[in-house]
């Protein structure tokens, strides 16, 4: 079985992965499997840049095929933010509670019909030799006002889905698989692993 790095040490997102290459007959590791391995900067201006930039690095530093996401949110009346710097919106350190509650700040005397937002993720994957390439996936949705759910992380829990009247955090994982920004683009990066 192939073994593929997936560059990130979120367990949330690392479950979302393997979910979706079981498939393939993919056995997906996080970067806990390299404790000596540190995934390079995220300074990139889009979600591609920071995506390709560590995939390239993380297969150079384990000799591995790897597969790497950048993705966020971008909230219409934020002026598209807080986009690449999503998991990093209320400060240096990751806090979904924290960068929550700053959306919900600034979203305050934002009507509801302008509470429009999308999930975006960009996925590459590499080689230790090259870049195989990058895609892209999209989700429209709209923030609500209140948290709702439990399941889900980062801004779920007020990512209202209109298809199901949900947030993201009221559907279970294996139906957000199927719909999310991320699985829309692993499944166009279905084509790409098979490459390796």
């Amino acid at each position: 079985m192939k073994t593929l790095v997936i560059a990130t040490f979120n367990k949330h997102k690392l479950r979302e992965f393997q979910a979706l290459c079981r498939k393939l007959k993919i056995k997906a590791v996080s970067l806990e499997a390299f404790p000596h391995v540190k995934p390079p900067k995220e300074d990139g201006k889009t979600f591609q840049e920071n995506a390709v930039k560590k995939a390239r690095e993380i297969a150079r530093l384990t000799g591995l095929a790897a597969l790497a996401d950048d993705s966020g949110i971008c909230i219409d009346a934020l002026g598209g933010k807080p986009g690449v710097d999503s998991a990093h919106f209320a400060g240096p350190k990751r806090d979904d509670a924290a960068n929550n509650e700053k959306v919900l700040k600034k979203l305050a005397c934002v009507p509801d019909a302008k509470r429009k937002a999308h999930y975006y993720c960009s996925i590459a994957v590499a080689t230790p030799e090259k870049l195989i390439g990058i895609v892209n996936g999209k989700v429209n949705g709209r923030i609500l006002r209140e948290y709702r759910g439990k399941n889900g992380f980062g801004y779920d829990p007020f990512f209202y889905y209109q298809p199901y009247r949900k947030t993201f955090a009221e559907i279970p994982l294996s139906v957000k698989n199927k719909v999310s920004h991320r699985a829309r683009a692993l499944k166009k990066a279905i084509a790409l692993l098979k490459q390796l």
